[in-house]
Formats: C-alpha cells, structure tokens, sequence
C-alpha cells in the first residue's frame, strides 16, 4: 500500500487562521503507527474531508469587486442623467472623463511624485527633507497678464517717493517694488527678524535656548529693558479716554502730571479744583478731589517721592501743600525773607531737595522742600521766562525774557555760564533731558534749540544740535519723556500746535498730531508717564487727554 499523502495546509474555520508547517497532521502513534511500523489503515470514504481550493475563493472576491464595481458606476450614470450638459461637460474637462474609476482620477489629482536621487553623501538634515517631499500640482489655468512687468509709479506717491534712491527710479516694477519694501522693513527693524527667517534650522543651541525661555516664562520680574533704539518717522499711539472724563469740566487744564510711582494722574484747572484719577486708559475711575475755595490754580505738581502735592494761583501768594498720606491740607501763607506779591511759576528738584520759585525783576528764589524756607536768591538781567533743574539736581537753568539762558550751581548759588540763544529775541520755555545729555530752549517765534548739556556749561556761545522749527507760535511747553527717546513741544497760541520730536535723530514724527481730527486743541500742560507708557495733554476745553504708545521698546508692565 503507498505512503499515506500528507495534508495540504488549509485555513482553519473556527478562528480563520491559516496552519502553518508544524500544525500539520501528523501519524497516530498510539494505533501503532511510526517510522518503522506498518502504516495506518485509510478512514472511510464517507469520513474522508476533500481538500479545500484556494482559486475557489479568489474567484468569489474577484467577483464581489466587480459586482461593487458595477453598481457604483450604475449610480454614477443615474446622477449624471439629472445633470445638466453643461455641468457635465465642465465636469469632464475638469475631472476627465466620468467613466474613469475613483482611484484613477485620485491619482491625476494628486499629480506625479517628485523623483528625489539618493545621495549617500547627503547630510541627516537633508535626507531627511527629502523624504518628506510634497506632491507638485500642475495648475489647471494660468493668466497670461499675470505675468506682465506691470510699472508702479514712485514719484507721485507720497509713501513710496521716499524710496527713491535716484531720479531713474521714478517707476519700479512690483518685484523691485517688493525687494525695495523688504529692504526699508529690514532697515527699520534693525536686520531680519527671527520669525521672518525660513531657512534657519534647529540646532542643540536652539533646545537650550528654549529651555533658557520655559525657565524664563515660570518666574515674574521685568526682564524687558528699554530701548535705545526707537524707530524714527512713525509712532504708534492709540487715543485712550480722557483722564478726568469721571470729572467733566469747561474750565482750562492748567496742570496734568502723572504720579512718580502710583497708577496716578494729577489734573487740575481754573476751577478751584485738583483731581486724582487711577489710569487704566478704560475708565480712569476718579480717586479724589480737592476743592481750594477762591484758588483758581496756575500749576500744580507732585513732590519727588509723590507724597506731597504743590499748587499755587493766578493772583495769590499762597502755597498750597496737600498731604497725600495724612489727608491734610496745608496752607503757606508767606516765606520769610520771600518779598515776592504773587507766586505762580515753581519746579521741584529731581532729587525732592529744593523747590525754585520764579520771581520778578529777574529774581529766582531757592527754598527747601523739607522746611519751605527760603536758602537764597539769584538775579538774571531781564524777566525770569521760564527755569528748571538739571538731572542730578546740582544745577539749575534759566531762560530769560532778553533770549538769553542762565546756568547755576545749586550749592553755591553762582553763576556757571551764561548764553544766548541762537536765534532767539524772547525766551518762553527750557527743559532738561533724564539722562543728562540735552537741553532744549523754546523762544516766541516757535523755533526750538536743542543743545548739548556739555557746551552749554563749557562755551560762551554754543551752537545747538538741531532746530525745530516745525511751530509758528511761540513755544510755551517743552517736555522730555524719562527715556529721552521723545521730546514733545506745544504752543497755547494755535491749535493742534503740538509736536513730537524723536531723539537723537532731532526729527519729527509726521502722524501726531492728526490734523483732520481736530481733537488736541490749545495745548497748556503735558506730561509722560513714568516709563512713557502714556503721554498726557491739556487743553483750554477742559479735557485732559491721554495717548498711549503701542511700541514694542517700551517696557511691559501693569503701569507704563
């Protein structure tokens, strides 16, 4: 009798998985079959299992897909018979033609694949990128005036005239164009800036650098500092509520002065009163206010550590102190040794020491800010226009009515230099910058010198950095911001006369203020907060107006 034939492997029903070599059938030992016994006796032909054919079942799937097949495409044809022929016509240029399979027009959308050639000399960065290539679509249609060299005008153009590096440049092409605006971005922000970089690739330094930032972001602090390097030309401001919108009145700003270290600000006017509101640039809800009966006020201010507020009246000798902290209102009714009728103009000194009082028939009076008495006094030929201190609080400056400038130690009371000033025939204002570096000289033909702080003490006739003369009327309010990146001049004398001039460039910026809207009107008063922030005016209307800087150079913070 033959060998028995051994089973072919077939998939087993219960669990449908195929038996591999070793789950064949093997010989029953037990019956006494074995290498070297007699073979085993064949089963029955009623118990013998026919052996199962796989081309059986690959014709049953074949089948089943072309019946899915033929179904699909039998409703494809139904839907398309309630279309309309120009629908199907615009689908079958766009689409090819309908009787194509899905996986074939799937395939034509997607396009070829990118061939990429294996390097072996590549770097891992690279491979790396070539295996994550994309699909290239080919575009459908293709406008032909697209790619036209259309001209853009540049000389005609306000905006883009400035770009004009030569006459020959009156018309660019917009590629040109477009190199030439990338240039004046980078240019003003100082080189490109890091989210602009595409091709900038990660490295191990990069993965420090951002766990430097994840430790960075966990604690608080200010870690911004300020910026040396404002952008010229441009200023983004945005116009905030008025400061003492909570406290309407008809009467002229004569004062607004933010708190050297609180969320304050300070507006006072001709009606007798002095307001404090918190600056939020929303509400600006009113904190206090003090009413001084008979008092309409010619200037208020807070003392250096902002715990004292100083004001004095149009026609009056007194001094009003109010004292923030015990609530107290306390009047000086006369300095002894202070002869003086009426006093009006007054500076406190940087440091909170001394209190300058100007006089008439040139007299500048020096008093302590501790005692409110009188150190001693100085004499300028001419009227005393305007005055102020230094930084460090160990000089003082005056402008004179005969144009001239007047510089004076402190401790000794002696006169250092004395100037004219360039152009000048009546002096109306001076100012000082934080940082020590300028001083600025307004006169009544509205042009403002701007000079170095050095020459001034050193030269008998210093010539000014820069003149603005972007005023007509006489400068009657000069202002540098705690950064000395801003230096804001006025004039009471004509409308919307307010400029901004960016330092060290001596420019000014062109869109403050806005002309057309008309808002700011005879400006009286200004003021910046403490990390200039905020930027405060006041008008003869009665409003206290305040901007705020939308600039990145500025430090973050609750209060600016």
């Amino acid at each position: 009798m033959p060998p028995e034939r051994r089973s072919r492997t077939r998939p087993d029903r219960r669990t449908g998985v195929r038996l591999g070599r070793k789950s064949r059938m093997k010989p029953d030992r037990r019956a006494g079959a074995g290498p070297g016994g007699p073979p085993r006796k064949a089963a029955p032909s009623s118990q013998r299992k026919p052996p199962a054919r796989p081309s059986t079942a690959a014709a049953a799937i074949a089948v089943a897909a072309e019946e899915e097949r033929r179904l699909r495409q039998q409703n494809r044809l139904t839907l398309e018979e309630d279309k309309p022929a120009v629908e199907r016509c615009l689908e079958e240029l766009v689409f090819g033609d309908v009787e194509d399979d899905e996986d074939a027009l799937l395939r034509r959308l997607q396009g070829p694949r990118v061939q990429v050639q294996e390097d072996s000399g590549d770097s891992e960065v690279e491979n790396e990128a070539k295996d994550n290539f994309l699909f290239q679509k080919k575009p459908v249609w293709v406008d032909e005036e697209d790619e036209d060299d259309e001209m853009v005008d540049m000389k005609n153009n306000r905006f883009r005239k400035d770009m004009m590096k030569n006459a020959s440049e009156s018309k660019l092409s917009k590629d040109k164009l477009q190199k030439r605006l990338k240039e004046e971005f980078q240019h003003a922000m100082g080189g490109v800036p890091a989210w602009a970089e595409t091709k900038k690739r990660k490295t191990s330094s990069d993965d420090e650098s951002e766990e430097d930032e994840d430790d960075l972001l966990q604690r608080t602090g200010n870690f911004i500092s300020t910026s040396t390097s404002l952008p010229k030309g441009i200023l983004k401001i945005k116009n905030c509520q008025h400061a003492n919108a909570e406290r309407p009145t008809t009467a002229r700003i004569s004062s607004v002065q933010f708190h050297p270290r609180a969320q304050v600000v300070m507006v006072a006017a001709l009606d007798n009163a002095i307001s404090l509101f918190q600056v939020d640039g929303k509400t600006n809800p009113k904190i206090q206010s003090i009413y001084l009966e008979k008092f309409p006020i010619y200037k208020a201010c807070f003392s250096a550590n902002g715990e004292e507020v100083l004001a004095t009246s149009i026609h009056s000798k007194v001094l009003y102190v109010y004292d923030m902290l015990a609530g107290k209102l306390i009047p000086v009714h006369q300095v002894r040794g202070l002869k003086e009728k009426i006093v009006r103009s007054f500076e406190v000194s940087p440091d909170g020491s001394f209190l300058l009082i100007n006089g008439v028939a040139g007299y500048l009076h020096l008093l302590s800010m501790k005692t409110k008495e009188l150190i001693g006094s100085m004499k300028i030929n001419g009227r005393v226009a305007a005055s102020t201190f230094s930084s460090d609080s160990k000089r003082m400056y005056a402008s004179s009515g005969d144009g001239e400038v007047y510089v004076w130690d402190v401790n000794s009371r002696k006169c250092l230099n004395r100037f004219v000033d360039e152009g000048s025939l009546y002096g109306l204002s001076i100012a000082t910058s934080r940082n020590g570096q300028y001083v600025a000289c307004g006169s009544n033909c509205g042009v403002v010198n701007i000079y170095n702080q050095d020459s001034c003490l050193q030269e008998t006739n210093p010539k000014p950095i820069k003149a603005i003369m972007n005023l007509v009327t006489g400068v009657t309010s000069l202002t540098f911001n705690p950064t000395t990146e801003i230096l804001a001049v006025a004039s009471e004398e004509m409308k919307e006369a307010v400029r901004l001039v960016h330092l060290p460039s001596c420019t000014v910026f062109s869109n403050f203020p806005v002309i057309k809207k008309k808002t700011v009107s005879l400006v009286h008063t200004m003021d910046f907060s403490p990390r200039s922030g905020y930027f405060a005016l006041g008008n003869e209307k009665g409003k206290a107006l305040i901007y705020r800087w939308v600039l990145l150079m500025f430090k973050r913070q609750k209060y600016p």
